[in-house]
This record gives structure tokens, sequence and C-alpha cells, in this order.
């Protein structure tokens, strides 16, 4: 939704029981170098490796973050369906995310699945409505940042 402004807003449910990460790329290209160049005994051999160390090094990242990023999906489709029916059913609490564009302005704990969606209808009404600031959560609302 949209202020009266005309910023981009999220009011939305938090559905994973943890926050989202960004992975960051922890990656050093003497590592593969290294292991490339090791085994270099003649010319013809460094001829073959450094193409060879050049391509690992550029490879390496995409591969490994494509591998990570497999396994994080796989155990999110695992791990989700148990997460959201447990919140569900057993009265977990969630957390309401409210963003301006992607960057997070606020988090807020909310009670049962139908309170939590009736705080999501409120707050995005009252943004699209008013200004931000006057559409702060209630003060008997525990608030993280």
């Amino acid at each position: 939704m949209k202020d009266p402004s005309g910023q981009t807003w999220r009011v939305h449910r938090r559905w994973l029981p943890w926050n989202p990460r960004a992975h960051k790329q922890k990656f050093e290209p003497g590592d593969v170098f290294g292991a490339v160049f090791d085994g270099v005994d003649e010319p013809a051999g460094l001829l073959i490796a450094i193409p060879v160390g050049i391509l690992l090094a550029l490879l390496a990242p995409i591969l490994g973050l494509v591998l990570l990023t497999g396994v994080e999906f796989i155990l999110l489709a695992v791990v989700l369906p148990f997460a959201v029916v447990g919140r569900m059913f057993f009265g977990k609490r969630w957390w309401i995310q409210v963003r301006r564009g992607r960057s997070l302005e606020r988090e807020e704990m909310v009670g049962t699945w139908a309170e939590s969606g009736h705080r999501v209808r409120t707050t995005a009404k009252a943004i699209s409505v008013q200004a931000p600031a006057e559409a702060a959560p209630s003060e008997a609302s525990e608030l993280s940042r």
C-alpha cells in the first residue's frame, strides 16, 4: 500500500519463527589458487593451472552460494508447514512487520492468528490514511526494532 506521500509500505505477519538473514559471501581467492598451484612442477602444468585456477576462483563462490541456497530452500520446505500449523493451532504469538519499501521500520508481537490479522489490517489502514509516525502501534504492544 502507499501512504499519502506516495511511499510504498508493507505490513504483514512474519511467517518464519526466526528472522531471515542475507547470506554474506565469505570467499578468499587465495584458497583456490593455493590448492591449484601447489602441484605445479613444470611450465606446461603452469599453463594449465592458471586457467583452471581462474575458472575455479570465479565459479567456486557461485556454486557454493547455489548449494547453500538450495539446502536452505529444502529446509524451509520441510520446516515451514509445521511451524505455521503449530503457530496457528497452539496459540503461538505472531510478529507483525511494517516495512517501508524493503527496509524494516518496526516489528510488533501480537497475539493469536485472528488478532494479528486484525492488527495488520488496522496498521495498513492507518498508514494509508495518515502519516506513518501518527500510525504508531498501541502502548500495550511489545515493540522490537
